[in-house]
């Protein structure tokens, strides 16, 4: 049997457990296809309607299950256990009959629970003083400042092309200023949900603050996320905002010189949210193996090898039942401080979803090129909400 996998170009997870999984079962062989995730995000629909995938990574999933592109999996979800597991590992991927996402059948499952933060460079940190990860918003504001004065790109962030990078900090600074509650509210296009709120204002003036002080690379709206990798990775940044599924990659380029903290709040000692989403794979209503695909996502969730795959590779925790077995993870890694934030926002209940994630094209649509006039001081703050969440209105009726 060979599996039709249509995956994002640039992340080595998928590709393993699949390379894993036919080790481990000779029978089953996989077909890859690789789009950079911009692609994937404006192709979803035609893919899945004219060559359906059997195992496909998926941009957003209400628009494409409400079309019916997308298997109804509560069957797999009763069969193989997964109702058994922590709710919220799912609700993510839940779709009712008006296409709001958190609850309804299950559309999706996650090869693991990524989730985003600040990376670092350890060496260029000591060098602006700073030894341990920043309290508070004005502290991290402070770093970055030290930065620049040092003759150092404070922040290479990616944010050119359809899928823009700058939605990482602003939704990062957000978490410094409100709660995740109503941000995954406004995700799951709950009645009366806003993302114009006091809070998300005071987050993108600060971005607008970091824009004008010159703390993201002069070419940040023609930088990729390639090139963000590349750059950090060579030495030619202090930070970025990224998540998790680098750990593995960054514990081996950059080998006990990069640190990862969770975006500080605005007061001392405030819960700490992040953006924590499943890498999230679909099958294809028309699929021509979906039992066997379905078997792939639990075996990714549920095999030890492949957990341990999960981990070290991807550098998160997997899906699956909440005493499921965890590998050893080496406590110098930056994957070990990944880790440990996970349990952090687990505590303090802040995880949410990506911001670019509440309709299908509202990321390349409307959060990307908005962001691109922003850094080109096109559009001020004050306008950024409010054009998003009309862009949003317009798009779910």
């Amino acid at each position: 049997m060979t599996l039709e996998a249509y995956i994002e170009t640039g992340f080595p997870l998928p590709k393993a457990l699949m390379d894993e999984f036919t080790a481990q079962y000779p029978n089953v062989t996989f077909n890859v296809r690789e789009d950079q995730f911009a692609v994937i995000t404006q192709n979803a629909p035609r893919v899945l309607a004219d060559d359906p995938p059997d195992l496909m990574r998926l941009p957003q999933v209400s628009e494409l299950a409400e079309d019916g592109l997308l298997l109804n999996l509560d069957g797999y979800a009763e069969a193989f256990g997964w109702d058994q597991w922590p709710a919220t590992q799912l609700e993510q991927m839940r779709v009712d009959d008006e296409g709001r996402r958190g609850s309804g059948p299950l559309y999706a499952m996650g090869l693991n629970s990524s989730m985003t933060g600040v990376f670092y460079n350890k060496q260029q940190a000591a060098q602006i003083g700073m030894t341990e990860a920043p309290a508070t918003l004005e502290e991290f504001d402070s770093y970055l400042q030290a930065a620049k004065d040092a003759g150092l790109v404070p922040i290479a962030q990616f944010n050119g092309g359809a899928t823009g990078g700058l939605a990482f900090p602003l939704q990062n600074l957000m978490t410094s200023y409100g709660e995740a509650t109503p941000i995954n509210d406004w995700i799951f296009q709950k009645d009366g949900a806003t993302i114009d709120t006091d809070t998300n204002l005071q987050a993108a003036q600060h971005l607008e603050k970091w824009i004008d002080a010159g703390y993201f690379a002069e070419d940040i709206n023609s930088m990729d996320y390639s090139m963000m990798m590349s750059r950090f990775i060579g030495g030619q940044s202090t930070f970025i905002f990224d998540g998790d599924w680098e750990s593995g990659n960054l514990d081996t380029q950059m080998a006990g010189n990069v640190g990862f903290f969770l975006m500080p709040s605005a007061t001392e000692g405030g819960p700490q949210a992040a953006m924590s989403a499943p890498l999230t794979y679909g099958i294809s209503a028309s699929a021509a193996n979906p039992d066997c695909a379905a078997f792939f996502l639990d075996w990714a969730a549920t095999n030890e090898e492949a957990r341990t795959i999960g981990v070290e590779i991807g550098g998160s925790r997997p899906m699956g039942p909440a005493d499921a077995f965890m590998p050893e993870v080496d406590p110098d890694t930056v994957t070990a401080q990944t880790l440990a934030a996970g349990a952090t926002i687990g505590e303090d209940n802040g995880a949410m979803d990506f911001i670019a994630n509440a309709t299908g094209s509202i990321y390349a649509k409307s959060w990307t090129p908005n962001l691109q006039k922003m850094v080109a001081g096109e559009l001020a703050a004050e306008d950024l909400l409010p054009a998003v969440q009309a862009d949003y209105e317009s798009e779910i009726g």
